[in-house]
């Protein structure tokens, strides 16, 4: 009898239900917005010849979201590509002036450091070097094995 006590009392222990995934912290989602709304400014806003052809790839925010990197990828060369990163900080007041009207779920906007994202710039690197590899003819004459040969082998 105190078995099936038991065995009921077990079954009507709290479980917690999970539906699906989590909503984000609150740190990723706000970040995720400031990501959104710089890039909107850009495209709309920002007449500066400099950021042209630039975008935002990611930003990371601070936990205590006073202070956020924001990361900028941009097409060109060196030059070109920093002088897109000044440009954005040259205009770093405007931005979170703009940032403070846009998100209201803000206090104050935080302020924001820029940097170049060299991953873009990267990728587009190796896929040119792998592009022309693949374009060179294969060297003629007979393939060799690159290994050294084994003591039976070369009996």
């Amino acid at each position: 009898m105190s078995r099936a006590i038991a065995m009921s009392h077990a079954k009507s222990r709290f479980v917690p239900v999970t539906a699906g995934p989590s909503r984000p912290p609150r740190v990723e989602r706000v970040a995720e917005q400031l990501r959104q709304e710089l890039s909107s400014l850009m495209l709309t806003e920002m007449k500066d010849p400099r950021i042209h052809l630039a975008s935002v790839s990611r930003v990371r925010l601070a936990p205590d979201l006073r202070s956020a990197t924001v990361m900028l990828s941009a097409v060109g060369s060196d030059e070109e590509r920093h002088a897109v990163v000044a440009g954005m900080r040259h205009a770093e007041g405007y931005l979170r002036a703009q940032l403070g009207h846009r998100l209201e779920n803000l206090r104050m906007p935080p302020s924001l450091r820029f940097e170049l994202d060299e991953s873009i710039a990267y990728s587009v690197r190796v896929s040119t070097m792998l592009r022309d590899l693949e374009e060179q003819p294969p060297p003629a004459g007979p393939v060799q094995d690159a290994r050294p040969a084994t003591p039976e082998e070369s009996r």
